[in-house]
């Protein structure tokens, strides 16, 4: 409502200003030349007006801004009845405020995207029927029917045989994803197919699609660290406007030169290029799945030079994959992993699901165990088609069987061993890692040509398991067995190599998250408590967003910082000239809003940043 009531206002100054200006012209034209004075002047007045009320407010708040000089201009244009000139600035100025404001407007066009496709109602399985219910009254377990093109209202797990979802509104991927049966659904993601089933895991206000849209709240209201800036900046630039209006009037006798100085002056790009800049970088990294949480984080990452990444969930996948199957008993690997993940079915062990999900993705066909007894955090035993099975640590299956298993597989140093005994015999072993992410290497060294000098990793595992995932991946340091109060210190002790970025997914995170400069947070699978602590969240799982994050950064702050210094030095430049005598306040006015014009659409380039790590496809 306020940018709402902001927006007519300004809308309504500028048609005002306009009105005034070309009823003016029209009477000059007639030979009413005093009725076009009074025009013009009637036409500037409520434009001085506001701008006079919009100082007073600043100066209140301890903030003195460019707006001094636009109201000095109207002033001394209109005091020495250059009435002309007063009111192609007070058009100039509104003009300018108008296009800013529709500047930003544009920026903000994805996120707004994300605030109109929130749901309120659901589709809900009850006693054999359906039902709309608000979200919510959405419970954990719920089965939920998502129609064709309704949005995802809740996180859930897909109960069907499978689910097409267009995520790019979450991640910015152009294609539709298929998911499978078990598979997790993003909250906000739309069903891209036919209808089917999901089993709510978060409850609305906890589910991800809900979390961004508070974020994207907050970023909106924040004000960037470079703006701030660039009022002081604007005091300098103020002192400079009036030494040489007073200069050109003192040494002229002339007060008309002082007033076409004050008009080339007016307003500074500084207050219109860094905010249009920085909104449309948050824009633009939210399209592609980064969600920056206001201008001062998107400032504070273009800077960063030290990278401190966390190991499990966020370096690697966090969930255990089968690297290697083992026979030991001439037993084919697709047997082995059959009978251990169909008995594996009847534990909600992540190591034992991560197995049966290894056995769906090769097609697989699982029975259903019986006589199942599961020893918590050792291992299960059960019968399958008629066959004895004991699947768990090596320990409980060597005692199961009766007898010690033999040598360990060759690269299961630092994995998780399952072993896997049929009929008393040992079958084999399924070799289980936490590998890297896709991609890994090739983000790391776009983050170096980006400027990021060091980078760290910084884990709670052990020391060997830890070496082994990261080998060859050229880090600058490996911190193991690190306690969440160890990796604050780390972070803190970084800085004085510069600013730090420090990247996590779990609750033992989120203090260095938020001791770093910049906490970026694995927003798709992380803890809430990571989330709330970041200053960046990754709205998809995928670590090499990272890099297009700090690209689009990057380049929106060099683009604010460039429309800056070509502004005020073509600003600079007409007053020289209008001091010298060149410029008439009219032609000044005409001037100064060219130039405003030209930074403003520079800065909007930042909503067109193609990062060089993008994924294929999604433009």
């Amino acid at each position: 409502m306020q940018h709402a009531s902001s927006d007519r206002l300004k809308t309504g100054l500028l048609l005002f200003a306009v009105a005034g200006l070309l009823s003016g012209i029209a009477l000059y034209v007639a030979g009413r030349v005093e009725m076009a004075g009074i025009a013009w002047f009637v036409g500037v007045v409520p434009v001085l007006v506001a701008l006079l009320v919009e100082i007073l407010r600043s100066l209140w708040q301890g903030e003195v801004g460019l707006d001094i000089v636009a109201a000095l201009s109207m002033t001394a244009a209109l005091a020495f009845d250059e009435t002309l000139a007063a009111a192609v600035v007070a058009v100039m100025y509104s003009g300018g405020t108008f296009l800013e404001s529709f500047a930003e407007g544009r920026a903000r066009r994805e996120m707004h995207d994300l605030l109109s496709r929130v749901p309120r109602t659901a589709t809900r399985h009850r006693n054999g029927g359906l039902e709309d219910v608000p979200l919510g009254d959405i419970e954990l377990g719920d089965l939920l029917l998502i129609r064709q093109g309704d949005v995802v209202p809740v996180d859930g797990l897909v109960a069907s045989e499978g689910a097409f979802v267009d995520t790019s509104a979450m991640t910015g991927e152009s294609l539709p994803v298929r998911l499978l049966r078990g598979a997790e659904a993003m909250s906000g993601s739309t069903n891209a197919g036919e209808p089917f089933d999901l089993t709510a895991t978060r409850l609305a206000e906890e589910s991800t699609y809900a979390g961004i849209v508070r974020l994207v709240e907050e970023a909106q209201r924040s004000k960037a660290p470079m703006a701030r800036l660039a009022d002081r900046w604007s005091l300098g630039f103020l002192a400079v406007t009036i030494a040489i209006a007073v200069a050109a009037w003192w040494f002229t006798g002339d007060p008309i030169r002082a007033v076409a100085v004050l008009v080339v002056a007016t307003p500074c790009p500084l207050i219109l290029a860094v905010p249009v800049a920085l909104v449309a970088g948050l824009s633009r990294a939210a399209h592609f799945g980064v969600l920056i949480k206001g201008a001062g984080p998107l400032e504070t990452m273009a800077r960063v030079r030290t990278l401190i990444l966390d190991k499990t969930g966020t370096l690697t996948d966090g969930r255990p994959q089968i690297v290697l199957i083992d026979s030991r008993d001439g037993m084919g690997e697709d047997e082995i992993l059959r009978f251990a993940a169909a008995l594996d079915q009847a534990s909600k062990h992540p190591v034992a699901q991560a197995i049966v999900a290894a056995a769906k993705a090769r097609g697989l066909v699982l029975p259903v165990p019986s006589d199942v007894a599961e020893i918590p955090g050792e291992g299960v035993v059960g019968r399958i088609d008629g066959h004895e099975v004991v699947v768990g640590g090596a320990d409980f299956v060597a005692e199961r069987v009766g007898r010690p298993l033999g040598d360990t597989p060759v690269g299961a140093a630092g994995s998780v061993l399952v072993a896997v005994a049929v009929d008393g015999h040992l079958a084999g072993h399924l070799v289980m890692a936490d590998p890297l992410r896709e991609g890994i290497s090739d983000m790391l060294a776009g983050l170096r040509r980006e400027g990021i000098q060091r980078i760290l990793l910084a884990t709670g595992d052990r020391a060997a398991v830890a070496e082994r995932v990261t080998e060859g991946l050229g880090l600058d340091a490996l911190r193991a067995g690190l306690t969440p109060d160890q990796k604050v210190l780390l972070v803190l002790s970084e800085r004085k190599n510069g600013p730090v970025i420090m990247v996590g997914d779990g609750v033992n995170d989120a203090p260095a998250l938020a001791a770093a400069d910049v906490g970026v947070a694995m927003g798709a699978r992380g803890a809430a408590a990571a989330a709330e602590a970041a200053d960046v969240v990754l709205l998809v799982d995928r670590i090499d967003r990272l890099g297009v994050g700090i690209e689009v950064a990057r380049r929106a702050r060099r683009i604010a910082v460039e429309s800056v210094v070509a502004g005020i030095g073509l600003s600079v430049a007409g007053m020289i000239a209008a001091a010298f005598g060149y410029l008439t306040p009219v032609q000044g006015a005409l001037l100064q809003e060219v130039i405003d014009v030209a930074v403003i659409l520079n800065a909007l380039r930042a909503l067109w940043i193609k990062p060089h790590d993008a994924i294929s496809g999604q433009e």
